[in-house]
Formats: C-alpha cells, sequence, structure tokens
C-alpha cells in the first residue's frame, strides 16, 4: 500500500480543511453509532446534483428500494482518467458516460453505484432514488460490490488513485458526503467507511486513496462534532463484515483496478 503522505504535502492539513470547509456542520440531534436512521445527526447535506440535472437515462426495470439502512459506506475509484476538466459540465458528462457503461455494456437496470463524486468535487446521483432514500433514511440497492449490495452504499470518485490522490476539490466534496451519509444512517466513520476491497479482490480505490482513508474518517468525524457525543468508542461493527465472495461466471470481466460489482448474492442489477 503507499504511504499515504507520499500522496501530497501536508495530508492532514488538506483534510482538515475539508473537515472546516465541507459544509457538513451538525445541525443537532443525537448520533447512535450503527443505529438507525431517526436516531442520527441531522448533519448539513451538501450541494448535490440529482439525475434530472445530468439528464440520466430512466432505469431500464424496478430499481430496488429497501427499508433497512445500508450498515458502510464504501469509497471506490472510476479507474478512469484522471481528468484536469473540473467543470459541472464535465461532471454531467462523466455521469451519463458512467451509466450508458453501465446499463449497455454490463446490461444492468441503471447506474451501479448510489453516488459519484467528479475530480471538480461535483456530487451526483448515480442510481435512481438515491438522494430520496438517503434523506428518508433507507437504501437503494445498487451493483457495486460483489455479493454485499444489500448492505453498502458505494461513492465513486473520479479517476485512478493507484500512485497519486484525489483533487483537493474531490477530497473536500468526499468528506461533506460522507459525512451526511454517516449522519443521515447513523454509522460510526471509525468503522463504517471502508474500501472496495475490503470487501473484495481489487485494487479499488486504489493504494492512495485507500491510503487516505483513516484520515479521511477523521476529518468526517471532526465534521460531524461537537454533537457526536459516542464516538470516542470507536466500537467495531458486530455482523459479520467484509468478505471475499467468487465472481459469478456472468459477471463481465473488470480490471483488476476496478474489481467486482456483482455476485451470486446479488438478487438486482
Amino acid at each position: 500500500m503507499t504511504n499515504i503522505h507520499r500522496a501530497g504535502p501536508n495530508r492532514r492539513t488538506v483534510l482538515h480543511g475539508a473537515a472546516v470547509a465541507s459544509g457538513a456542520a451538525v445541525l443537532g440531534g443525537a448520533f447512535t453509532m450503527g443505529g438507525p436512521a431517526h436516531a442520527s445527526a441531522k448533519v448539513a447535506e451538501p450541494t448535490l446534483h440529482s439525475r434530472a440535472d445530468w439528464s440520466a437515462r430512466p432505469p431500464a426495470g424496478r430499481i430496488q428500494v429497501m427499508d433497512a439502512p445500508p450498515r458502510y459506506i464504501l469509497i471506490h475509484h472510476t479507474a478512469t482518467e484522471n481528468s484536469t476538466d473540473y467543470s459541472l459540465g464535465h461532471a454531467y458528462t462523466l455521469s451519463r458516460a458512467i451509466q450508458s457503461y453501465h446499463m449497455d455494456t454490463n446490461g444492468w437496470l441503471d447506474t451501479g453505484q448510489q453516488l459519484t463524486i467528479s475530480r471538480g468535487g461535483h456530487i451526483m446521483e448515480g442510481r435512481d432514488r438515491s438522494f430520496a432514500a438517503i434523506r428518508g433514511g433507507r437504501h437503494v440497492m445498487g451493483a457495486h460490490v460483489a455479493n454485499h449490495n444489500s448492505t453498502c452504499i458505494g461513492i465513486e470518485n473520479e479517476g485512478l488513485y493507484m500512485s497519486q490522490g484525489p483533487t483537493t476539490a474531490l477530497t473536500d466534496a468526499l468528506v461533506a458526503t460522507l459525512a451526511w451519509l454517516c449522519g443521515a444512517y447513523g454509522l460510526d466513520p471509525y468503522s463504517r467507511i471502508l474500501g472496495h476491497r475490503d470487501f473484495n479482490a481489487t485494487a479499488c480505490p486504489g493504494d492512495v486513496l485507500y491510503g487516505m482513508l483513516p484520515e479521511l474518517r477523521e476529518a468526517v468525524a471532526e465534521a460531524m462534532a461537537p454533537t457526536v457525543v459516542e464516538l470516542a468508542a470507536r466500537r467495531e461493527p458486530a455482523d459479520g463484515g467484509p468478505s471475499y465472495p467468487p465472481v459469478p461466471d456472468d459477471e463481465p470481466d473488470r480490471v483488476f483496478h476496478h474489481g467486482p460489482a456483482r455476485g451470486p448474492d446479488d438478487f438486482t442489477r
């Protein structure tokens, strides 16, 4: 694994700034680690861009919305070019390209992940109904982590992070998004923010971004302070956690940088 401090100078300062500037201030409420959404902290929603904004196609079938909230937030990278186009227009184009690939090449109902963050820091809705589900404490089942799609919500971060880190704009947006999700679902950032490689055999989300996870968790906790009273306990989850299921024979081949998205236990595309 690449040492986090090689990803760029003053990484801790950058993440501290992300926590302060993310807009993910806690508005009030009690926090229960891993608890139900109704007991969660109310964290300010970051600036979001809906499917209507980027002109998404309608899904090809019924989207599964589960009453139970997700238990983990998974960090991915798209394993695509590290674009220097940070515009909102590029973010919209990226979302359309992902949806087209997932529907037309993979044969899925819709975009696989629930959220996408561009290198310009624009936060996009992925799979249909994801924003509404998050706001309601529910979970839209996607296709981004083999055999764990029913318990994990996924964030695709634009770029390939095997040897370099994400932009400051993306990092700031990621911290804000993670704080919002932890607040919405009552999740402890220290134990419930994980990388794709924690569940499946893959290089995703890249050595550098994966190495940033401990400091990202700290930044999210800071962004959620001061009402996250029980955070210091940092209890580990006791619900089975990650595993490494085999990839089914009919799953399309993917480069190791991105990894498997569906497994035989996933009942929806």
